[in-house]
């Protein structure tokens, strides 16, 4: 009776074990997507710009008030990420597209052009991930795996990573790419209107189901490899292999004198 009593308890540390380690994985890949793209403000910095800009735009259809309020909006955010001593990619990414965007629409006199740089930006990114799948070196394994500390284990050591970096390198590039397909015949045909307000509707929405879906197939996939970890040990190792030689050769011309 008592060895069933044990294997219950066994069974259940087992399942409590489990459980705990599926939530470090899950607490650790959200908090490595967050650190990746920039977390909520990144989709600010991403969304509200170009609000502003089409916002001003269509109450006066003055490029160039419009284009200078997005601007300094997009510094102050900067700054702001600046403050919190964040990464300095995430600090001027923003900015750099922001100004681009505004260049092109005050030196062409076309409004559409303020989102033109984002928009090839994300057409080619689009394009690298698919294109990353296909060779097999997933754009997002890529990007994540310095974050998880694996670097390119995942591709030679760790297949089911692979796998999933792969499927979520492919489910961001389809995404993209339908949201380009949306977006270009309004650059191409429509008005400035009409194209700020699909693109700030197209602003948050696929970035978040990109993030979702990356989330959900690297959760199911195996741990990451530390191999950072894996130096440092290597390291200590050696060093302790020199202490233990040293003592051992200190301890021989002992034993001679």
């Amino acid at each position: 009776m008592a060895s069933i009593d044990n294997s219950d308890h066994d069974k259940t540390d087992g399942a409590q074990g489990r459980a705990e380690e599926e939530a470090e994985v899950r607490a650790a890949t959200e908090a490595a997507l967050l650190d990746a793209f920039g977390g909520v403000l990144g989709m600010v910095e991403t969304t509200v710009p170009g609000l502003v800009f089409v916002v001003i735009y269509t109450i006066n259809h003055d490029i160039k008030s419009s284009a200078l309020a997005a601007l300094a909006l997009s510094v102050v955010l900067g700054v702001a990420r600046l403050a919190r001593k964040d990464t300095l990619k995430h600090a001027f990414s923003g900015v750099f597209g922001i100004a681009f965007g505004a260049l092109f629409a005050m030196m062409s006199g076309n409004a559409k052009n303020f989102y033109l740089p984002g928009m090839l930006y994300t057409l080619g990114l689009g394009v690298a991930y698919v294109v990353s799948s296909l060779a097999g070196f997933p754009l997002l394994g890529l990007i994540l795996g310095p974050v998880f500390k694996e670097n390119l284990s995942w591709r030679t050591r760790n297949p089911g990573r692979l796998r999933a970096y792969t499927k979520a390198s492919w489910a961001w590039g389809l995404i993209l790419l339908a949201k380009s397909a949306i977006l270009f015949p309004l650059y191409w045909w429509g008005n400035a209107t009409q194209l700020g307000w699909v693109k700030v509707a197209l602003g948050i929405p696929p970035f978040l189901l990109s993030v979702y879906l990356t989330w959900i197939f690297l959760v199911k996939a195996p741990a990451p490899i530390d191999v950072i970890a894996e130096m440092e040990a290597a390291e200590q190792e050696r060093k302790a292999e020199k202490e233990r030689d040293k003592a051992a050769k200190a301890a021989a011309e002992q034993a001679y004198k």
